[in-house]
């Protein structure tokens, strides 16, 4: 089991990476979410916008459904549907279990708006980019929880 958890935590490891690098990019760029600046983005900008949320929902989607449950594995702890995982991972305090659906709707919006309602989709970018400290700190929260029970990192 450790190995199985050890390999998903490095694939969080790379996609948190990524996303960091891309999100520390959007910063810097000062791009402030509106449709003509949007419009205004060379294609490799776009990208990495493009990027940013591909790598948000990925991150996300995958925690979601393989590594919680893979935390508690290697914890003990037993669960028999998904809605149990979460309601275990929060009370481990890996996640806020609000905070984590609000980021699957989110997720979800965007996925179903976008570009169609571009000014929709930018606004939940702009939420995406703004919620990145708060995805960090689960990360970091998951990787505490799996050293606790001796995955190396």
């Amino acid at each position: 089991m450790k190995q199985v958890i050890q390999k998903q935590l490095q694939k969080v490891k790379s996609h948190y990476n990524a996303l960091k690098e891309y999100r520390d990019y959007i910063k810097e760029s000062k791009f402030n979410f509106s449709i003509d600046e949007f419009n205004a983005l060379s294609v490799e900008q776009k990208g990495v916008l493009e990027a940013y949320l591909k790598r948000f929902a990925s991150l996300q989607d995958y925690l979601g459904a393989k590594v919680f449950k893979s935390l508690l594995d290697i914890s003990g702890i037993s669960y028999t549907k998904m809605s149990e995982v979460l309601t275990l991972i929060e009370k481990e305090e890996i996640i806020e279990l609000d905070r984590w659906i609000e980021f699957r709707n989110i997720r979800n919006d965007l996925e179903h708006d976008y570009p169609d309602e571009l000014e929709d989709a930018l606004k939940d970018l702009k939420y995406c980019v703004d919620s990145f400290d708060d995805l960090e700190a689960i990360v970091l929260r998951v990787f505490d929880f799996a050293r606790r029970y001796g995955a190396d990192i």
